[in-house]
């Protein structure tokens, strides 16, 4: 529909627009104290940069009601110690964490179906125990380097089955802190 003759077609607003600098004056170099030189360290303890890390522990709350527990074991733990393992599996194929890396994460260490044995849930008890409390870091980051990158690019499928068939197979217990 046109507008009517008494309103004003050119605004000082429409009149507005960017121009870039005909030219760049200098590049620009990481020379400032915290800037990072080269590319992204790596190695045990250092993690992996992923982006939006924070929805993981949305996600981990959404499964806190399907979680095997058992006696004195705390949801939270297993939330803290879970989520890193999940950050790292989204790190790896460089994506955001999705509801998948969290299952991933709690069936590896047996808080998901098929249910732990014994033995898994007496070293989960001591490996989890206290990790929601933020000085744990070194303990959570331990059970991350625990797993290797070949173990998360498995399938959920394959993950469920190899749990199924020998879950300390998936998990290197020779890392150390």
């Amino acid at each position: 529909m046109a507008a009517p003759n008494y309103v004003p077609t050119e605004t000082p607003a429409a009149q507005r627009h960017y121009v870039s600098p005909p030219r760049l004056p200098q590049s620009w170099f990481a020379d400032r104290p915290g800037d990072l030189k080269g590319s992204q360290p790596s190695g045990n303890g250092l993690g992996v940069p992923g982006p939006d890390q924070g929805y993981a522990w949305a996600l981990a709350r959404r499964l806190q009601d399907a979680m095997f527990l058992s006696s004195g074991e705390h949801a939270d733990d297993a939330v803290a110690g879970c989520v890193g393992v999940a950050l790292k599996r989204a790190a790896c194929f460089g994506r955001a964490p999705i509801l998948v890396d969290v299952e991933i994460a709690f069936r590896l260490f047996g808080y998901l179906p098929p249910s732990p044995d014994g033995r898994l849930l007496r070293w989960r008890k001591k490996a989890f125990a206290g990790l929601r409390h933020q000085h744990h870091y070194g303990e959570a980051r331990h059970l991350v380097d625990m797993v290797s990158e070949e173990v998360l690019r498995m399938t959920s499928a394959a993950i469920t089955a190899a749990c199924e068939a020998d879950r300390f197979g998936l998990l290197d217990f020779s890392v150390t802190r």
